[in-house]
């Protein structure tokens, strides 16, 4: 099994410095070590699969002060690369309808063809992307409305869901269907009335059949207004999924308090379904939030979640 991180790499300058050198030479001076974060504004990123014909380009936003800065959108996070990796194998399995998701999350699919998605704190919107290219039938991408941030999230969505990116589906004789109903949008966790600066989450409530939130639980003073924006845009369906997917980069303390049982049922009016940790190899262990790992080995691994509509919460 190919690690998660190999299908990145650097597109840009090579390295010109002492410091350079070593940020990528680091997993060959301590091979257990893993980088978590890809790219930056000088070196975008080259994403290649085997499933797609070509291989993606994904720009980084230059951070405009320090506000930006400490949105963390400037770098592509291994969360967005499992969830994207995740939808690609689901989307492209022909019996993906009963759930081919082996291991702890056995049972599941993250098949997105026909769906409606929305992606809050997209950052490079790589699982939107993957799931426009394999037959979704609208795909809403949003981050923080912060103006270097939203250029390269339009950036890249236009250059990447095309036809000619689109792998053939599980027959082999023809694409997937390319969704033409993409919208890009900026939004801040928590806010819905007029002070929005968009008609956005009026237009875009309670739509999303699959919510994606990769890499945005390392804030716990926002955990409040992120669980509001879960409520806020997803379907109150049974069927609706907020697949939400996280790295360690805060501590565990601080990032497990997002999966509060009270506070996801009274703020984001979701459970969790399934939850369970994974690391940059496949490896897959239980949810723990007493373990305690050092920096090193915290960075292998993620955490994925299925949240799934509360019943008082479900109106088909």
């Amino acid at each position: 099994m190919a690690t998660l991180t190999s299908r990145i790499t650097l597109k840009g300058d090579e390295p010109a410095g002492p410091e350079d050198y070593l940020s990528t030479s680091l997993g060959v001076i301590f091979p257990d070590d893993v980088t978590n974060q890809h790219g930056d504004a000088e070196h975008s990123l080259i994403y290649a699969s085997p499933k797609l014909p070509r291989p993606l380009l994904i720009e980084l936003a230059e951070p405009e002060g320090e506000t930006d800065r400490r949105l963390f959108s400037h770098y592509l996070w291994n969360a967005s690369l499992l969830l994207a990796e995740l939808i690609e194998r689901d989307s492209l399995e022909a019996e993906s309808e009963a759930g081919t998701t082996e291991g702890l999350g056995e049972g599941l699919s993250f098949d997105t063809r026909g769906l409606s998605t929305v992606e809050l704190g997209a950052g490079t919107a790589l699982p939107s992307i993957m799931a426009g290219l394999l037959g979704a039938k609208s795909v809403a991408v949003t981050d923080y409305p912060a103006p270097a941030v939203m250029k390269t999230l339009r950036d890249n969505v236009a250059r990447n869901i095309k036809p000619e990116f689109a792998p053939l589906g599980s027959d082999s004789s023809s694409s997937l269907p390319v969704t033409t109903d993409i919208t890009v949008e900026g939004h801040e966790w928590g806010v819905f009335d007029s002070s929005s600066p968009s008609s956005f989450p009026a237009s875009h409530a309670h739509s999303a059949d699959r919510l994606f939130v990769a890499d945005c639980l390392w804030m716990p003073w926002q955990h409040a207004n992120l669980r509001r924006s879960v409520n806020h845009f997803l379907k109150k369906t049974a069927t609706a999924r907020a697949w939400v997917v996280a790295g360690f980069h805060t501590g565990r303390a601080k990032m497990a308090g997002f999966y509060d049982a009270e506070a996801l049922r009274e703020e984001g009016g979701v459970e969790i379904e399934r939850i369970w940790e994974r690391d940059c190899d496949g490896v897959e262990r239980a949810w723990d939030v007493e373990r305690e790992d050092d920096i090193t080995v915290r960075k292998r691994w993620l955490v994925v979640a299925v949240l799934k509509r509360c019943e008082g919460m479900v109106f088909e």
